[in-house]
């Protein structure tokens, strides 16, 4: 496979083209923060012939920002539904967005829905989908049509862990620089506050890149410093199936704890310009 070819078919699975997806894998709970102790939301009444489910599929996980709101035609009639917005006090809302999809009764599909910045101060529930139905004989309906199982919940909790470690510790990537058959750098973490132990246990890689920490962990920050931590990325797998199937290729969890919290994985944050650095890497080594 030619290095440009390569390139390519990373653009397409980041662009989320790829073929059949599954859900996400669940945060594991050493990953995600304690359910809200706020009481419990009143749940909402239900909608007649429609049910709704929100579920994350793998794609939706590599693009983020975005979930599934699985809508059902639970009623006799066929419906369209001509837009869709996620509706809970745990995200920042965000516009409507417009789609074209006819159910029949019975029918089951996947409405791509983005969300907004999670507000880590507010619970989940109530998890809503509001959405603009259109009837056979042409009536139009604003509805709000509740959401069940647990995914938002999981989203909002992952992505609040992450917020707490940002705000104790920064992270960041330097100084990538390609080698022959190498690319290196370092990853900065810097004390933003408090004095917690910051400990680093684990860097992940992807299906076809593996980063490497020069360090053994695990490594501690130190109280009023920072951390450098030279790095140097590899290529794990060039068969074209990998390359043509990840959907995370620039994905790299960084394990991090404060204090005697739990382990919370912090993807290191790379630009587009280091993304494409990584990428024209993989061509070349794949190819050459």
């Amino acid at each position: 496979m030619r290095g440009g070819a390569v390139g390519l078919v990373l653009v397409v699975v980041l662009a989320g083209c790829g073929g059949a997806d599954e859900p996400a894998s669940s945060p594991s709970p050493a990953s995600s923060s304690p359910a809200s102790s706020s009481p419990a939301a009143e749940p909402l009444p239900e909608v007649a012939g429609i049910a709704g489910e929100a579920v994350q599929l793998r794609t939706d996980a590599a693009l983020g920002g975005q979930v599934q709101v699985r809508l059902t035609d639970t009623g006799p009639a066929p419906f369209t539904v001509t837009s869709v917005q996620l509706d809970s006090p745990g995200f920042a809302a965000v516009p409507a967005r417009a789609v074209s999809a006819t159910y029949a009764p019975g029918q089951t599909i996947d409405l791509p829905t983005p969300f907004g910045t999670v507000d880590c101060a507010a619970g989940v529930d109530p998890v809503a989908a509001r959405v603009t139905v259109v009837r056979p004989e042409g009536a139009t309906e604003e509805l709000r049509v509740p959401l069940t199982g647990d995914t938002m919940a999981q989203v909002h909790d992952a992505e609040c862990a992450v917020d707490r470690v940002l705000a104790v510790v920064g992270i960041a990537v330097e100084d990538l620089t390609e080698a022959e058959s190498t690319t290196t750098g370092v990853v900065v973490l810097t004390r933003r506050s408090g004095n917690e132990p910051v400990e680093v246990t684990r860097l992940g890689g992807s299906v076809v890149l593996q980063p490497v920490l020069d360090d053994e962990l695990p490594v501690t920050l130190p109280a009023q410093d920072e951390l450098r931590l030279p790095v140097t990325f590899d290529a794990a797998r060039c068969d074209p199936h990998a390359l043509a199937e990840t959907k995370k290729p620039f994905v790299f969890p960084l394990a991090v704890t404060v204090g005697d919290g739990d382990s919370v994985p912090v993807d290191l944050p790379l630009d587009d310009a280091q993304k494409a650095q990584l990428e024209e890497f993989l061509g070349r080594v794949c190819t050459g």
